[in-house]
């Protein structure tokens, strides 16, 4: 990890609360896969035009099977970027990855950014999205009753309060949320615990940069709203299993654990695994660090026993990986 943030550092990018939004949107998509995993080949990836709050919104289904092979369970995917920055193509290896692995299906949403679409449109077009999913599933070979949703960092607190959304309105659903799989999500609101103050700098994600994004996306006088910082929800009784995925050099590490921390004491189902050694974003880091492919497959196991799949792939391990083991 050190000499990946090394490289990352001899590189000299300008770092994103430099640039205008629509400059980190296009330094973010110049770099987002170049430490990912080659975009793995697909049965089946279809764009589609899904009906939102403001107009269409595009999306984008992987399937690792085709789509007269049955019903396929899905994962509605929120892609991470701080709420400004971030599209289905700077995710597309990583859903690929998810639906090859897991043997469900994925659907990536590409919700509206700020600050064109302040909060909470974003929070508007993933739940929007999950009404649609629930209806449009069988048209689509996809099963209605087997429906995740997913995201990573920003993506992460979305589908956390879709899934707060999802156990509210379960009636309007039909069907209950599978599975929420959170990966280094945020849930507070102020940025103020003690992994802010300890990786503020030199660990990829930096203080002033996460600031830069919340500036952005809302005012302070908004940043209580549970929309924005699911720890404040009232009630967080009844949510779907939870799977959260957690690096331990993040800013948002302190929040994360708090979160599953909440949840289990509430009683829902909470699997925590929690990678040493790596920061944010590691899980598209494929290419040089042994514990993305790992959070990967605890990823895809965790969606296989949801949806009662076959598990095909290898838990999270604790020891070397693999790879990198001595003889």
């Amino acid at each position: 990890m050190a000499a990946v943030l090394e490289r990352i550092h001899r590189a000299n990018r300008p770092a994103f609360h430099s640039l205008t939004p629509k400059q980190a949107r296009i330094a973010y998509l110049m770099g987002a896969e170049i430490l990912d995993l080659p975009r793995a080949p697909l049965t089946r990836i279809d764009n589609l035009r899904i009906p939102g709050p403001a107009g269409e919104m595009a999306a984008r289904l992987y399937a690792p099977t085709a789509r007269e092979a049955g019903t396929l369970p899905v994962l509605l995917y929120f892609h991470g970027g701080g709420f400004v920055i971030g599209n289905l193509e700077t995710h597309d290896s990583l859903c690929r990855q998810l639906a090859l692995r897991s043997g469900a299906a994925v659907l990536a949403l590409d919700y509206r950014l700020a600050p064109e679409h302040p909060f909470p449109a974003a929070v508007d077009d993933c739940w929007a999205a999950l009404r649609w999913l629930m209806q449009a599933a069988p048209s689509l070979g996809l099963d209605p009753a087997r429906i995740a949703v997913g995201g990573d960092s920003a993506g992460g607190t979305l589908a956390a309060v879709t899934a707060l959304h999802a156990r509210d309105i379960q009636s309007e659903l039909g069907h209950p949320l599978t599975l929420q799989l959170l990966i280094t999500p945020g849930a507070t609101a102020h940025a103020d615990t003690d992994s802010h103050r300890k990786f503020a700098q030199g660990h990829l994600l930096e203080a002033d940069t996460i600031a830069w994004f919340f500036n952005q996306y809302l005012p302070d006088a908004q940043r209580d709203d549970w929309r924005f910082a699911p720890l404040n929800a009232e009630d967080h009784e009844g949510l779907a299993p939870a799977c959260f995925i957690l690096a331990e050099a993040d800013p948002l590490i302190d929040e994360g654990v708090a979160y599953a921390d909440l949840l289990r004491a509430h009683g829902n189902a909470v699997q925590l695994e929690l990678y040493r050694g790596v920061t944010h974003d590691f899980i598209k880091m494929g290419r040089s660090i042994p514990e993305a492919e790992v959070a990967l497959d605890a990823c895809a196991q965790a969606l296989q026993r949801a949806f009662h799949l076959p598990e095909t792939v290898p838990g999270a391990v604790t020891g070397p990986h693999p790879e990198t083991a001595s003889p």
